[in-house]
């Protein structure tokens, strides 16, 4: 496994990390913790040191298994978390210093660490990106030892932009072979400043994959069913915002591009061609997965012809629609 610096943080870790929203669970089904546990041993063994979770994930057991494996084997894996999503309402004016105290305690005490490694605001309202208080607070917990960073998660390209006004060490952004605006003005903006860049999403909620059809159907708890418009939450984070079909006639074209049906790792190799990224995160239900996902680790690098062609087809088909949404 590849090692990549993680921005200002200096942190080495691997180019490959793990994704934890549905660790040990499909969509809508019930978590599974012995599978979750088989995950992160997997992700450990292939030689994954990154991990990123969140509070809310499985309701908070993600966090208290991670915690419960790291127990067991202590400094294995640089641990990124999120916060902000638990405030109901989930509204700028809910973000107070009280909180952001809160979440940190909340994260320390069910992964059972005395400092997190990264805590990132998980994509709250936009105008939080720009609350002097918020991220003032996160640097006084910095400065009393409970998190060694903080950063963000964002949804729009503009948050990205804001959030680095102040002394952020790492953003979380949606970006893959369909999602590419970050190319343009926030790659270029995080590398000045040193900003390490976790590339979520990377598979278009599986589109990218390669192996979803016009037939495809998703379970009524599953995400893709649900939130295709954004019904809860931004739509961006499924299917990275993409009409499905759309995103199927996408993917057909690069098969072409490619030569193969099985995108999955191409699409993970085509992210790592960008030496702005840190570290992607694709997630895994199942231990297969982990497997599956650190192909892209061994693929050769792809060739000027194949990036462009990416672009091209990112450029016919759908950057009319997604491009200004983000």
């Amino acid at each position: 496994m590849n090692q990549r610096i993680f921005g200002k943080t200096g942190r080495s870790v691997s180019e490959i990390g793990l994704g934890t929203w549905q660790l040990g669970t499909r969509w809508g089904d019930p978590f599974n913790r012995e599978e979750a546990l088989r995950i992160l041993s997997a992700a450990d063994d292939a030689g994954i040191t990154f991990i990123d979770t969140a509070d809310v994930y499985n309701g908070g057991k993600s966090e208290e298994t991670i915690g419960e494996y790291v127990s067991a084997h202590p400094g294995r894996f640089y641990i990124t978390t999120k916060c902000g999503r638990r405030l109901n309402p989930h509204t700028a004016e809910m973000y107070t210093p009280k909180a952001i105290v809160g979440f940190i305690d909340g994260s320390l005490s069910r992964m059972n660490l005395e400092r997190l490694d990264m805590i990132l605001l998980h994509c709250p309202p936009t105008p939080v990106y720009a609350r002097d208080d918020i991220f003032g607070e996160l640097e006084r917990q910095k400065k009393a030892g409970k998190i060694a960073d903080y950063g963000v998660s964002i949804e729009k390209v503009s948050e990205g932009l804001a959030a680095m006004e102040y002394d952020i060490s790492a953003m979380e952004v949606i970006f893959n072979m369909f999602r590419i605006k970050p190319l343009d003005e926030l790659f270029p903006a995080a590398a000045a400043k040193n900003i390490g860049i976790i590339a979520r999403v990377p598979l278009a909620s599986g589109l990218l994959t390669g192996r979803y059809t016009k037939e495809t159907t998703f379970g009524p708890k599953d995400h893709r069913t649900y939130n295709r418009e954004g019904a809860s939450f931004d739509k961006g984070e499924t299917f990275s915002g993409v009409p499905y079909e759309m995103g199927l006639e996408a993917a057909e074209a690069l098969k072409s591009v490619f030569g193969t049906a099985d995108l999955a790792p191409i699409a993970i190799r085509w992210i790592l061609m960008h030496p702005e990224v840190s570290v992607v995160i694709p997630g895994a239900s199942r231990t297969a997965q982990v497997t599956e996902n650190v192909k892209a680790a061994a693929l050769p690098p792809l060739t000027h012809e194949q990036m462009d062609a990416v672009t091209s087809i990112y450029d016919r088909i759908l950057r009319s629609t997604i491009h200004p949404q983000w």
